[in-house]
């Protein structure tokens, strides 16, 4: 018998389900929810709730939005020309983040992998095609991840994106600002070696 409370395993149970949180992580919370006033359990759980109720996609770009499209789209000064592709909603964050690009995005909620059977018919590319059409794009930034799917991606997409007649650019990789040669793998190396420019 472990002598945790049913409810306590409850809780921790349904908390591991989330990423990044592991059973001993996941314990320690449902341990300190138990802790807090009723009053604070539930405003926790009615801002989860009424949160995701109110979270969709952008009807333009796929970013998550609480109305019918997102800020960004939403924002006239931000259509320059420029679609900024990236993998899901939490990308799209980390770009605003920089407070440098000033675009607009377009989110495939996923990546090619063929492994997983997951193909173009399965992620945004349709969606992607059709604005170039009726927007005036005039150059398409590709900012999948780095690893296996995300370059297969971004190849895939410039393949399609090259007869159009769009400026289809690739972020850059490489070694990390403050990050040790010595410690870099090679192919974040070969990435830094290829993306060079003159100084």
């Amino acid at each position: 018998m472990s002598g945790i409370i049913e409810p306590i395993l409850t809780m921790s149970a349904e908390l591991s389900r989330l990423p990044g949180i592991g059973p001993k992580t996941a314990q320690r919370l449902a341990y300190f929810i138990a802790s807090m006033p009723l009053e604070d359990v539930r405003s926790l759980s009615v801002a989860l709730w009424e949160g995701r109720k109110a979270i969709r996609f952008c009807s333009v770009c796929g970013n998550y939005a609480a109305g019918e499209i997102c800020a960004v789209c939403a924002n006239q000064e931000r259509h320059n020309g420029q679609i900024c592709v990236v993998r899901d909603p939490r990308d799209v964050a980390a770009i605003e983040r920089m407070h440098e690009y000033s675009g607009l995005y377009h989110v495939l909620h996923g990546t090619l992998s063929p492994m997983d059977g997951i193909g173009p018919d399965d992620i945004h590319i349709r969606e992607l095609l059709s604005r170039l059409q009726t927007e005036n794009v005039t150059e398409v930034i590709l900012a999948t991840n780095p690893d296996v799917e995300g370059e297969a991606t971004a190849s895939y997409l410039a393949r399609l994106l090259k007869p159009l007649g769009v400026r289809c650019t690739r972020i850059a990789h490489g070694v990390p600002v403050g990050g040790d040669l010595e410690y870099t793998d090679e192919v974040t190396l070969l990435k830094a070696m290829e993306g060079r420019r003159e100084v």
